[in-house]
């Protein structure tokens, strides 16, 4: 990847708390313009990661580069053209939105009259022109959360960085998070979401990077990444005896995982399968297509964990 088209560079980088390694030998590039997908259970070291390309905590080991700044020696530089959504909100209960934004405009050394003539179309982007005047206690937890979104925004960033920016909304807030960003990458910016949902990762990701306890098991797109590693529908079956019935499909099957009482059959042919499970009225069997969580459950024998 040419480096004038890459947003951020890590190479060979390591963290440790204490004798725990967090992240271990990573390397990936984002390039400019796309939404790059940082996936993997609670624990996988990607808010570590976020951190370090922040320039919050310094690597053990390794480079990393940031809009062509070396982070964390320069991390102050970079940060000037960079929009945070951090995992838990940080804004100020007891201001009103608008007061929000006035506030964080400041610490970019933006004026007051400049903050002032932005505002209004951060606040439509948010679609929270109706609260402006609201205090954010008052606020919903996805109305919350677009005003961080909007409030990361109010320097014009290159890069946004995005810690699991859905995590505890429901559905429908969500979705509304995901047109959003969508945008934004129409608009031209880098983000780096991470992300412990397959569905956003999917919806939202050019590329992403599949990590568990701090290394890297898989990068590529999301449907070639499942293509690569599935390539074939997912019987999943309920109920029995998983070791039994996994001898029964074995020969129809491409790949078999057991998890706890589920077993996960990959199957090009599933009616193959289905044909040797009628009549079973103690399973319950579903055929759907696969996913990334099956890429993580083929790579590491067990389902993604939240």
């Amino acid at each position: 990847m040419n480096m004038s088209t890459v947003a951020i560079d890590l190479a060979g980088v390591k963290k440790s708390f204490g004798d725990k390694v967090i992240v271990n030998e990573l390397s990936f590039s984002v390039a400019r313009g796309e939404c790059f997908g940082l996936l993997g259970p609670n624990g996988a070291g990607k808010s570590t990661i976020a951190r370090m390309l922040l320039g919050m905590i310094s690597p053990d080991a390794g480079k990393i580069t940031v809009l062509n700044e070396p982070v964390p020696s320069r991390a102050r530089v970079a940060r000037v053209r960079i929009g945070v959504v951090p995992q838990f909100d940080n804004l100020e209960l007891e201001f009103t939105v608008r007061e929000n934004l006035l506030v964080f405009g400041r610490y970019f050394g933006m004026s007051a009259r400049k903050i002032e003539a932005i505002a209004p179309s951060l606040l439509e982007f948010a679609r929270l022109e109706s609260k402006a005047d609201v205090r954010v206690s008052e606020l919903s937890g996805g109305m919350k959360r677009r005003l961080t979104l909007a409030r990361a925004l109010i320097n014009d960033p290159h890069l946004l960085v995005m810690d699991e920016p859905t995590t505890g909304l429901d559905p429908h807030a969500r979705h509304l998070i995901w047109e959003r960003l969508r945008v934004l990458l129409a608009r031209g910016k880098t983000i780096l979401l991470t992300t412990h949902f397959m569905e956003e990762a999917e919806r939202l990701c050019d590329r992403l990077c599949v990590l568990e306890s701090g290394c890297k098991i898989a990068e590529g797109k999301p449907d070639a990444l499942i293509d690569e590693h599935i390539g074939s529908n997912v019987i999943e079956i309920y109920g029995g005896d998983p070791h039994q019935l996994r001898e029964l499909i074995r020969p129809y099957a491409r790949h078999i995982e057991v998890s706890g009482e589920t077993i996960f059959c990959y199957a090009p042919y599933p009616e193959q399968v289905r044909v040797h499970l009628r009549g079973r009225a103690d399973l319950r069997v579903l055929q759907r297509p696969p996913n990334l969580e099956d890429v993580f459950l083929r790579l590491t024998g067990r389902e993604m964990e939240k």
